[in-house]
């Protein structure tokens, strides 16, 4: 096997590349006010130089957009000029910036600068700036590529594949964010069962790009008349989806994000069938977080609801005890045992649990059992 190669990226970085090249044209402001700041840069990444724009005050998704593509040091004959919408543009930038493009095979030297771009792809390298990812190193290894970038001031670490996928979602969240709110028309409910299916199969990243375009306009939707009479059984749907989208960002290190999906899915669950899934995926999290006194919350209500219990009462053991409430914690390890739970599993906490509360529960053992 080759050995490792760590490629420092202080020569690839592209950071502050859109504010330079937005100083030197007189009408940046504007047009990102118009197009969007992204929208702006994405033109710029696929080579779309705006020349006119005819501007709809009152709709402006109508707005029209006059365009050519090409590099900027190349002539470009104003009969290739297109025009579309503002809606249409976005679109179109998104559909071009969004497809799969292949990679260069991996550099075998640090220094070869273009290798490096090529293999991580000069569309991720102008994308990532714009969505605060500052990258450092690139660690290539025969398990595959790793990178080390700053993401908002906070070190951070992704296969290249990954990384990739996250800035494709991140342009598919940008169109839904500006897209006309309300409509459900994105959301196809028939989803659920490919997300669950991807889910049974720890395949994470398959489902953010199958769901993750949903809690934007669903959070809006929920407000809404039409989402206030939506039926039990449509918002049950919309529950189950929302909850494997939040446990696929939790899985996937986006813990506050998959918690608040997970959030926006107890709304649509209400006291449904849902209900006590999502409930019990909301403390979970917050247990593997370490946030026990949280977690006691949504974790009681996915009880009282129904939840399974040898899966729930474990998780509320676990977070009673880590608070000091041995004597709940106690309680929760016997439903436990009567669920069905392992005792071997449950161990190392209740020797834990027996501990604290010392002589009073052994007298209190001796009084029940004689």
């Amino acid at each position: 096997m080759p050995p490792s190669l760590e490629i420092p990226l202080e020569s690839v970085r592209t950071d502050g590349w859109f504010e330079r090249i937005g100083e030197g044209i007189g009408s940046f402001q504007a047009l990102c006010d118009i197009i969007g700041t992204r929208f702006f840069g994405f033109a710029m990444i696929t080579g779309a130089r705006i020349t006119a724009l005819t501007v709809d005050r009152r709709n402006p998704d109508n707005t029209l957009v006059d365009f050519v593509v090409g590099p900027p040091d190349v002539e470009v004959d104003e009969a290739d000029a297109q025009r579309l919408t503002l809606a249409d543009f976005r679109r179109r930038l998104v559909a071009a910036l969004v497809m799969e493009e292949p990679t260069g095979p991996a550099p075998t030297r640090a220094t070869d600068i273009e290798a490096v771009q090529l293999y991580i792809g000069v569309r991720y390298l102008l994308l990532a700036p714009l969505y605060g990812y500052s990258l450092t190193r690139l660690l290539l290894a025969d398990r595959g590529a790793t990178l080390a970038l700053s993401h908002d001031g906070l070190d951070q670490t992704f296969d290249l594949d990954e990384f990739r996928f996250r800035i494709r979602t991140h342009v598919r969240e940008e169109l839904d964010r500006v897209q006309r709110p309300g409509g459900r028309g994105s959301i196809d409910l028939g989803r659920v069962a490919e997300a669950e299916a991807f889910e049974q199969k720890r395949e994470w990243l398959r489902i953010v790009e199958l769901l993750g375009a949903w809690p934007a306009p669903l959070a809006i939707f929920l407000r809404t008349p039409e989402g206030q009479l939506l039926g039990a059984e449509s918002k049950g749907m919309i529950a189950r989806g929302l909850g494997s989208l939040g446990t696929a960002c939790i899985q996937l290190g986006e813990i506050e994000k998959g918690e608040e999906v997970l959030r926006l899915a107890v709304q649509y669950a209400g006291d449904g069938p849902s209900a006590p899934e999502i409930f019990a995926r909301l403390g979970e999290s917050m247990v593997k977080d370490e946030r026990y006194g949280e977690a006691i919350g949504p974790l009681r209500r996915a009880v009282n609801l129904g939840a399974d219990g040898a899966r729930v009462w474990p998780l509320l053991a676990e977070a009673f005890s880590a608070r000091g409430r041995h004597v709940a914690a106690y309680a929760a390890l016997v439903e436990a045992r009567a669920a069905g739970v392992a005792e071997a599993r449950l161990e190392q906490l209740g020797s834990r649990v027996d501990q604290a509360l010392g002589s009073p529960l052994q007298a209190w053992k001796a009084l029940v059992e004689g």
